[in-house]
């Protein structure tokens, strides 16, 4: 241990060991011709077998290695040649160097010198060569030339004698008569894919021959890793090289050892030892330390022949490493707290969040903090993927515009529509995305926006105010307010929404699109009743015809139209044209619309489950890589496009998108600008001021909380946050609105995650049965602008827009709550309500938090949110946003009920608490 720590715990300045690629290549009579090296398993992270076919490579699957062969290597290692930081620049150098030493140590007799170095140096076939009929006179050209090699001394390549082969067919050819150039088959891996560009390999070589008694075992490390031709299955320079060559009778355990070095190549922790190693010891050390961690599982109660499937999530080596580097918190196994996404971590310790106690100081470190990557944000979305997340948010957006417009002209008796509604989430969300701290956030009208405007006009109207000048004082206090929240660094009050207030606000959203998705279906079935009373065979019972209302009407109207020689024919009238010339629908099917209820179910749960089944298409096992994560990137346009097919296919008369077509207020009654004065008495501009806390306290906490879900750790954004940024901006913005007559418009929890969600990155390169890794978002500007751009365009796109039907855009709602529900804590522990304890999953809290603590916590969170559903669904919802705020007051009280280890695990800890913790540590230090 204490070696390891030296080796391990050693500071240099030297980048971090590169990834290796591990081949083992055992020599083998191919077809019964001379012996050759034939590549037999490979390793990145988990080992891939040539299957005994040959003609294929097994699933990637965990090693599993007998003990034996580990004491066995252990052995080889101890008692073999170790030359470390060889300089070396092609293999017939480095074999002879090996040859040398094992001579020199008295290994390795003299006159097995030849011998060891031609079985050294014959040729390598890989998996990816397939073997090739060939005609008898190409052998024979082939043995020809070979054998001339072999036995022309002025070739000065071998040392005479040389021991010449009884039938030197294509296949032994001396790897070094090749030339240097790859060959084409090595240059052409598709397996260079899976590989880093920095990449090393190790090549390992076992076999048996007839003509030692004694094993030759080498270990080698070159100074430089170097291109050594086609020993190597891919083109990459080799650094590590084992050799193993022994008598004959011991094939299987000479297997078996080559696996377990290839194996111990792969395993992070003796990498990165056998990178550092300065001796044979420190190898040894590393073998040992290997040995400390392996597990045994019993002969008799496991079968070796099952191959282990790689898990979906690999433990991290730093707690290894951490366990000799001398790091501190040492954990047990799986005991860190603050696993990603599992509680812990909190935001009290972001840079973003500390009060400067200056003047507008938040506001001038937001600015300095985005300046240097304003360039980045917009070069950095030159990705397909950003196209996709254009589209999908365009959607999204349009119908949120779409749905809030309608409800909103409803609420105002349309002083403000779907018109104003297109052109403000236009100008604010691009202005937003152009200049803002977090450009991932997306700006929308939100549900308490709504119901205090519904207030606000009724109030206005019972005591006859001016509606939109009144607001636009509201307004004009509210930015006001807000500019004073970001002048005094306010948004560090942020790091009191712990995890607990943050995902009861993002869940409670998400139901709210759930249920509204699930409202608007059945509103819209009310509208196309079904006939549940329908009987195939009463077919010819069902009618539904026009008839005139009143006889008297009826001659009027013959007349009317006898003056234009025409006569009204009631049974060829459509329903409108009934209706339009007084007539009346009698009969027993004129209530029902067939087909339409239906289809519109049909399209609504077909866009839903069909954005699921495409979003998790990439973990699937069709089609390449590239191919699947294409269809995941573009699931929700795909889902859009093929729903929109079978609409336009069947041809029923669903209801499509309408959006406006001409560019001019909703209501003639008002323009594009509303004076400041005039309309209200002098005192209503002073007394706004009032109501507009309650919106200064709405849009504070709207707009900081979705800040914080979307700069959560879990997200890894590289950029940094700017709250205070984003608030300035959102008052700007409310100013601009208020004088317009548009609605206010803030961050939108469940839209920003979706957009988060379409922007997320992983590895390129991963290697076979690795999960890729999850390495950030595509953090820039330009998707959002476009999108609102898009948006503000819509109003000269609605001949193509009129296309899609509703209930696919209500799937897509349905779709955004249910996807942002995905990884919240909160449904994890909803779950385990369901779950007898043998099928709990492993979470990092049940095994640090009694079950009963953990159902206590999760019984108050939904407490609390059922009481802010209720409260959201009546008319006290205008105290909405200060039910939020009382969400922290809620967990602030549960510091009493709850020890500060449990909330550490299933929350995160309120700053104050995690200061007291760091000031106790550094007293108790001070006192040691």
């Amino acid at each position: 241990a204490e070696r390891i720590r030296f080796i391990l715990g050693e500071e240099d300045d030297s980048p971090a060991p590169p990834q290796l690629f591990t081949e083992l290549d055992e020599l083998l009579a191919i077809d019964g011709q001379e012996m050759e090296w034939k590549e037999t398993a490979r390793w990145i992270k988990f080992e891939e077998k040539v299957e005994q076919g040959g003609e294929r490579w097994s699933k990637p699957h965990v090693a599993t290695l007998s003990l034996h062969s580990l004491f066995e290597l252990r052995t080889c290692i101890e008692k073999g040649s170790i030359m470390l930081d060889l300089e070396a620049s092609s293999l017939p150098q480095v074999v002879e160097m090996i040859v040398d030493n094992q001579i020199e140590t008295g290994l390795l007799k003299l006159e097995l010198k030849d011998k060891v170095t031609y079985t050294l140096l014959r040729k390598h076939r890989h998996q990816t060569k397939k073997s090739n009929l060939r005609s008898l006179a190409d052998i024979g050209k082939t043995v020809s030339s070979a054998s001339r090699m072999f036995t022309n001394p002025d070739n000065g390549l071998l040392p005479e004698p040389l021991p010449r082969p009884t039938h030197p067919p294509q296949c032994c050819t001396p790897f070094f008569f090749l030339p240097k150039i790859m060959p084409s088959s090595q240059l052409k891996n598709k397996f260079m894919k899976k590989l880093p560009r920095d990449a090393e390999a190790s090549n390992v070589l076992v076999g048996e021959v007839d003509f030692l008694e004694n094993p030759f075992i080498a270990f080698v490390r070159l100074q430089q890793a170097v291109m050594l031709g086609a020993l190597t299955e891919v083109p990459v320079p080799t650094r590590f090289l084992f050799i193993l060559l022994g008598p004959k009778g011991k094939a299987k355990s000479y297997h078996e050892i080559g696996r377990a070095i290839a194996t111990l190549m792969s395993d992070e922790v003796f990498h990165d030892i056998a990178y550092k190693a300065k001796d044979r010891q420190d190898l040894i050390a590393g073998i040992d330390e290997f040995l400390d961690e392996v597990i045994v599982l019993p002969p008799g109660e496991w079968d070796p022949a099952i191959r282990i499937e790689p898990p979906k999530s690999l433990p991290s080596s730093d707690k290894r490493k951490n366990m000799y580097s001398g790091g501190e918190n040492l954990q047990m196994n799986g005991d860190t707290p603050h696993d990603g996404g599992h509680g812990g971590g909190g935001h009290g310790d972001c840079e973003e969040l500390q009060r400067t106690g200056r003047f507008c100081g938040g506001l001038i470190k937001d600015i300095k903090r985005k300046a240097p990557f304003f360039a980045s944000d917009f070069y950095d979305a030159l990705n397909i993927q950003a196209l996709s997340a254009i589209l999908f948010i365009y959607l999204a957006t349009v119908t949120n515009a779409i749905t809030f417009g309608g409800l909103l002209g409803d609420a105002t008796e349309n002083m403000q529509g779907v018109l104003e509604s297109f052109l403000g989430t236009a100008v604010t969300g691009a202005i937003f995305c152009l200049f803002a701290g977090q450009p991932l956030t997306i700006l929308s009208s939100t549900g308490p926006v709504l119901v205090f405007e519904r207030l606000l006009f009724n109030f206005s109207k019972d005591n006859d105010f001016d509606y939109l000048e009144f607001r636009l004082w509201i307004g004009l206090w509210s930015a006001f307010q807000c500019l004073i929240l970001v002048a005094t660094d306010a948004s560090f009050l942020v790091k009191y929404f712990t995890r607990f207030t943050e995902e009861g606000f993002s869940s409670l959203i998400s139901f709210i699109f759930i249920y509204d998705a699930f409202k608007k279906m059945i509103k819209l079935a009310d509208h196309y009743p079904i006939n549940s009373e329908f009987k195939v065979d009463y077919i010819t019972h069902y009618s539904c015809a026009c008839e005139p209302l009143d006889p008297g009407f009826m001659e009027m109207l013959s007349f009317f139209f006898l003056q234009y020689n025409t006569t009204i024919d009631w049974s060829s009238l459509t329903m409108k044209e009934c209706l339009k010339y007084g007539g009346q629908l009698v009969g027993n099917n004129c209530d029902y619309v067939p087909d339409i209820t239906l289809m519109s179910f049909i399209l609504f749960f077909g866009t839903y489950t069909c954005s699921m089944a495409l979003k998790k298409f990439k973990t699937s096992r069709y089609f390449p890589t590239t191919a699947r994560k294409l269809i995941s990137d573009f699931a929700i346009i795909l889902s859009i496009l093929i729903f929109c097919g079978i609409d336009a296919l069947v041809g029923v008369d669903t209801p499509k998108l309408i959006v406006p077509s001409e560019f001019k207020p909703t209501s003639p009654e008002r323009g594009w600008f509303i004076p400041p004065f005039g309309g209200n008495p002098w005192w209503v501009y002073l007394a706004a001021a009032i109501p507009a806390l309650l919106v200064t306290i709405l849009i504070f906490m709207d707009q900081q909380i979705t800040a914080v879900i979307v700069n959560r750790k879990e997200h890894k954004l590289k950029k940094g946050a700017g709250y205070h940024l984003d608030l300035f901006w959102v008052a700007i913005l409310m100013i601009v609105c208020s004088f317009m007559g548009l609605p206010w418009y803030v961050a939108a929890t469940v839209i920003s995650i979706a957009h988060i969600d379409s922007l997320k990155m992983e590895t390129e390169t991963s290697a076979p049965g690795e999960q890729p890794k999850f390495l950030g978002v595509r953090e820039q500007r330009v998707t959002g602008v476009i999108v609102f751009i898009l948006t503000g365009v819509s109003v000269f796109m609605a001949p193509i827009l009129k296309f899609i039907p509703m209930p696919v855009l209500y799937g897509v709602f349905l779709y955004m709550g249910v996807a942002s529900l995905n990884g919240v804590q909160f449904m994890d522990r909803l779950k385990l309500l369901l779950m007898p304890l043998k099928h709990q999953p492993d979470f990092i809290y049940l095994r640090h938090v009694p079950l009963r603590r953990v159902h206590l916590f999760t019984f108050l969170q939904v407490v609390c949110l059922a009481l802010l559903w209720i409260l959201k669904s009546t008319v006290a919802a205008i105290i909405f946003p200060v039910m939020i705020l009382a969400l922290v007051a809620v967990r602030k009280a549960m510091d009493y009920l709850f020890s500060q280890h449990d909330l550490s695990f299933l929350d995160d800890v309120i700053p104050e608490k995690d200061k007291k913790k760091k000031e106790d540590e550094k007293k108790k230090k001070k006192k040691k």
